[in-house]
């Protein structure tokens, strides 16, 4: 069997800093160490840093006073940081530096006079802590048929997105915006974030070559998911999937190519784990398609950085 391996896929600098820094934050202040929400979204990785002692919270009223909490790569409210500071926690942030400057364009678009529309899915926890920044002034859609309800002020109008959604439907979503709101603006810069585009390239180019994609991710990984959908518009059977434990032999029976790849939250020993379970099953062919190098790289918050 040929296996395509998409390149670049897992990690993005984003988690790689969040899961660093709670390693850091238990080498550094011991266990245990809370985290709010899981840091990223992925089981195994949840589950790793459980072991090593983190204890993950749903909200810090959960976490003892005093001591040390991490909030997750997707970014939280401004409420969240008062909550904290009540409860006298050492706090560390390990918000993705692409959330912070969605952040901060959504305090300024605010600030300015704007009405904003955030592009995003509903309850995730990136959107939840971009609308807390300007709930006043955020409306919050999905798809380009939610365009013709938006109900505005009627002055200045402005577009945002969540960092990890499709291009090509954020791009649809954009364009219907356009229509409607001429003038409107946008942000200096894509927010959806460099990794989720490679990402969604790299497994475009492996599912127009495949028969089935498997995406390794965790089901409320949003990336990841939609690294499923965008295998399956280009043509392709796409699987979201854990680990190997959870591939339905059924769907590469009788398949020439499978192609593999991962969220930007899944580590590549999960990747290895997969290629395994094809190569204990026969002959494997195993190819790395690689679209762009990476060379991205968040130093670490400041309350742990190396210097």
């Amino acid at each position: 069997m040929k296996v395509l391996l998409a390149a670049p896929r897992g990690y993005c600098a984003g988690v790689d800093r969040a899961v660093e820094t709670v390693e850091r934050a238990l080498a550094r202040f011991g266990a245990p160490v809370y985290v709010r929400k899981q840091i990223v979204h992925n089981a195994h990785v949840v589950a790793d840093l459980e072991s090593k002692g983190a204890v993950f919270v749903e909200e810090l009223d959960e976490v003892p006073e005093g001591a040390t909490a991490i909030l997750s790569a997707h970014g939280v409210a401004p409420e969240v940081y008062e909550q904290a500071a009540k409860r006298n926690l050492q706090t560390i942030d390990a918000t993705c530096p692409l959330v912070t400057k969605v952040h901060f364009e959504a305090r300024k678009f605010a600030s300015d006079g704007f009405d904003i529309v955030l592009i995003g899915h509903e309850g995730h926890e990136e959107v939840i802590g971009t609308m807390g920044e300007a709930p006043s002034s955020i409306t919050l859609i999905e798809k380009p048929a939610d365009v013709a309800g938006l109900a505005l002020s009627g002055g200045k109008v402005a577009y945002l997105s969540q960092t990890t959604l499709s291009v090509d439907e954020t791009n649809d979503v954009i364009a219907a915006l356009r229509e409607r709101f001429p003038a409107i603006q946008g942000p200096p810069r894509d927010d959806i974030c460099y990794a989720t585009q490679n990402r969604q390239t790299a497994v475009k180019d492996i599912a127009g070559r495949a028969d089935v994609v498997l995406v390794i991710g965790s089901q409320n990984s949003s990336n990841s998911k939609r690294l499923a959908e965008v295998a399956r518009a280009a043509g392709a059977d796409a699987y979201l999937i854990d680990d190997e434990t959870e591939i339905d032999p059924a769907w590469v029976e009788g398949a020439a190519t499978v192609g593999i790849t991962s969220g930007a939250s899944a580590p590549e020993w999960l990747v290895d784990r997969v290629v395994d379970w094809f190569r204990a099953r026969g002959p494997a062919d195993v190819e790395e398609v690689r679209v762009v190098d990476e060379d991205v790289h968040f130093g670490l918050p400041k309350e742990l950085d190396r210097t």
